[in-house]
């Protein structure tokens, strides 16, 4: 009786196209949402474009933009798609085994470190030969602090690669932990660019309505990582464990 009682278990239900495509098409407007505004952001923070950096004014002039440009790539581009890539629906690369993925994510965050400590040394040093004050903003301070959890996630990362090397015993608990905090660190880039656009800067090229569009734009790259990251991979990675 009991196997009868097995065998006549529903089979679940298929999802419906409709809704399958809906979840594909916005992992795609994702991918165009953060190469879109780091085009945007890039553009709008060439040096001599604004003017603040014709009269050196907030930020220091061409090396704050441009140290500005560099973190954009960095939060709106090398992250996003770092992140993207392990999405059975939403990746770029979802013909690469997943070998050649994690490959792939570890140069993206290697790219994105670059960019914002090389965007940050830009930051440093004009602000050092303008005389002003280093860490006086929210948006420098959890900018800093964003850069110092990823370089911490990328040792991490370093471990799950070689956990012989680095004698890690229990895998699974630590790919929990390194999902669950590139989650909270993608989440504070996200917080630094929106800062970011409380700048004196920002608000004296946008200006109105395109202002907070240009606000909710990064959210959307955010929320379907999140979506990705705590449906996909964390209910996953607790079985594991």
């Amino acid at each position: 009786m009991q196997s009868l009682e097995v065998g006549l278990v529903p089979a679940p239900q298929r999802e419906p196209r409709l809704t399958r495509w809906l979840r594909r098409g916005s992992g795609i407007l994702a991918h165009l949402v953060a190469l879109g505004f780091t085009i945007f952001l890039t553009v709008l923070s060439r040096p001599g474009t604004s003017k603040c950096a014709r009269r050196g004014g907030e930020g220091g002039g061409a090396e704050m933009l441009e140290g500005q440009r560099l973190g954009a790539l960095r939060f709106c581009l090398c992250m996003a798609e770092a992140i993207l890539l392990f999405s059975p629906e939403h990746s770029l690369f979802f013909f690469c085994s997943r070998k050649a993925r994690i490959r792939l994510h570890w140069a993206g965050q290697t790219v994105a470190i670059l960019c914002a400590a090389l965007g940050l040394g830009f930051i440093v040093s004009s602000r050092t030969r303008s005389e002003l004050p280093h860490l006086v903003s929210w948006h420098s301070w959890v900018g800093a602090l964003t850069l110092l959890a990823t370089s911490v996630q990328a040792l991490c990362g370093l471990c799950l690669l070689c956990p012989r090397a680095a004698r890690v015993s229990r895998v699974a608990r630590l790919k929990l932990y390194h999902l669950t905090c590139g989650l909270v660190i993608y989440l504070m880039a996200t917080v630094t660019v929106l800062l970011g656009m409380h700048s004196v800067w920002f608000q004296a090229q946008i200006k109105g309505a395109a202002w907070y569009l240009c606000l909710a734009l990064p959210l959307y790259p955010a929320l379907v990582i999140m979506h990705q990251i705590s449906s996909s991979y964390l209910p996953r990675k607790k079985m594991e464990m």
